[in-house]
């Protein structure tokens, strides 16, 4: 028999599940379709290395999830979800053990980046107080529905148009650039180009200086902070709140297409055959090319569509690897020992050679390294005196990783720790790498090791996120809306693709929903016509 509910979102990852709660506050009645044996998608956690020692799969500090407007809104807190914070938020440590640290305190921050250049600190302070102004207002553009008219004509009152086309130009410049129109030493650079590095994005890359400077002053505002016991205490929240309110999520059911009629979405049938009738809207949590080929097929879709779909540009791949050891990281560089997130240990010219070999698809000869030390941050990932640690990198797409070559690879890792923590191999009890096909294998969204759903580069942002359109959820189906990170505004634990998504379901079932479905519609035939 055929089941019958308001929405069917597919795929139970932060966003869907972020959807899905949205939805049913508005009080309709959902059902979450997962094809894993758990709710997730990114956002999970498991003992893979040691017993005792738990690990965050794929995502782990979460500024913009603790920042996000979308997910605060959700009270999670009230579901479970405790935040928990390192002695400081990231050092960034070079080749010759100097290192510059990020902490919640200003003052630290602001001495730490004085060390490499006196008026650096007074310079921090200043691009801070710019954050200050201009924060809610920010979030708000970037996180709510295309085009933020808005938030965003708060925030040409708030700071004025001189300030704010100041701010749209930022948005335009590498981070190498930026950092050196707003800094005078290498320290306070590094914090913006190592927090750039958390994209795709290389320190001469147009548009990385925003992302630097986005997450170095959420950094400084809240913090990388973590969920107490685990990432998926998020996901566990999300659940818990949804069923709260009579939605539901069913894991082990992989849906295999969403049924389309008339040019709308009708509902969707999974992989034993067993159709789902959604009234209201159809609601994707996945990567736009596996939305648009694989659920909804190229015949049901606009030829100039699927031509801009062969332009998709993913993201880089990605190792990593989570290991178990007998105690703290023997740092050299005092600021790592209390950081939750370490950057090894290039220099401005080392990140852009390793972002030179990821554009010339070549492993690159010193990886830049992202590790996080989750034990420091949050005591209960680990047993008393011991430490769980993870790291990561990017390697280019379409390489293969057998299990010899990707433990290899863990071992140059391991290499690189070791220069600046001599002893650090001592302490390694187990050790878990993850090359692309095994974090595909855990996510299918993580296509080949893409952990952003789509690049962060420019020409793949805000009116072209995932391809030239209106940087809406709306897709040419009525009633299907793209839910996923590779909607605007993109990845990061934040909620937002998923709020938009359903934000745009209830607009078309509200008062003005024929209206809103008829102008959707009519932009989408301009768009690919």
């Amino acid at each position: 028999m055929t089941e019958t509910v308001d929405a069917v979102v597919v795929g139970a990852g932060q966003n869907g599940l972020v959807a899905a709660n949205v939805l049913a506050d508005a009080g309709w009645s959902v059902l979450v379709l997962e094809a894993a044996p758990e709710p997730g998608g990114a956002v999970r956690s498991a003992e893979v290395t040691a017993p005792g020692f738990r690990s965050d799969l794929c995502s782990a500090f979460y500024p913009l999830g603790y920042a996000s407007p979308v997910l605060r809104e959700l009270g999670l807190d009230s579901y479970g979800l405790v935040w928990r914070h390192a002695p400081l938020v990231l050092a960034h440590v070079l080749h010759d053990d100097r290192s510059v640290a990020l902490s919640r305190d200003l003052d630290e921050t602001a001495a730490s980046v004085s060390a490499f250049a006196a008026k650096d600190g007074d310079a921090w302070r200043d691009a801070f107080a710019q954050w200050e102004r201009v924060r809610d207002d920010l979030l708000e553009s970037v996180l709510r529905p295309f085009p933020p008219v808005r938030s965003a004509s708060r925030l040409v009152r708030r700071v004025g148009v001189a300030e704010t086309l100041r701010l749209v130009r930022m948005v335009t410049l590498p981070v190498r650039r930026l950092g050196e129109e707003l800094f005078d030493g290498e320290g306070a650079r590094l914090l913006l180009a190592g927090n750039a590095l958390h994209t795709d994005l290389g320190p001469d890359n147009a548009g990385s200086g925003v992302f630097g400077w986005l997450l170095g002053m959420v950094g400084q505002d809240v913090g990388f902070p973590v969920p107490e016991c685990g990432a998926d205490r998020i996901i566990t929240a999300l659940v818990r709140r949804l069923a709260d309110r009579g939605g539901r999520v069913e894991c082990n059911r992989r849906v295999r297409d969403v049924l389309i009629a008339g040019n709308r979405a009708m509902g969707v049938r999974d992989e034993h055959g067993e159709l789902v009738r959604a009234k209201r809207a159809v609601l994707a949590d996945v990567p736009a090319p596996a939305l648009y080929r694989e659920l909804v097929g190229e015949e049901h879709l606009p030829a100039r569509l699927v031509s801009d779909l062969d332009r998709f540009h993913w993201d880089n791949a990605t190792i990593k690897v989570d290991w178990a050891l007998s105690g703290k990281i023997p740092w050299t560089a005092e600021e790592a020992r209390r950081s939750g997130v370490v950057h090894l240990d290039a220099d401005l010219d080392g990140l852009t050679a390793y972002g030179a070999d990821l554009a010339c698809s070549r492993v690159p000869e010193r990886p830049f390294l992202l590790l996080g030390q989750m034990t420091t941050t949050d005591p209960s990932r680990s047993p008393a005196g011991t430490e769980a640690v993870w790291a990561y990198t990017h390697v280019p797409r379409g390489e293969r990783w057998d299990r010899d070559r990707l433990e290899r690879f863990a071992d140059r890792m391991e290499e690189l720790i070791e220069r600046r923590a001599p002893g650090f191999r001592g302490l390694i009890q187990a050790r878990c790498p993850q090359g692309p096909a095994e974090l595909e294998a855990l996510n299918p969204s993580l296509v080949q090791g893409a952990i952003n759903a789509g690049t962060a580069a420019i020409h793949q942002q805000f009116v072209f996120r995932p391809v030239p359109g209106l940087s809406r959820a709306d897709t040419p189906v009525d009633r299907l809306y793209l839910a996923g990170a590779s909607a605007h505004p993109g990845g990061a634990v934040h909620g937002a693709p998923g709020a938009n998504a359903a934000r745009a379901a209830l607009a078309r079932n509200g008062i003005t929903g024929g209206l809103y479905g008829s102008a959707m519609q009519a932009a989408q035939r301009a768009i690919y016509s």
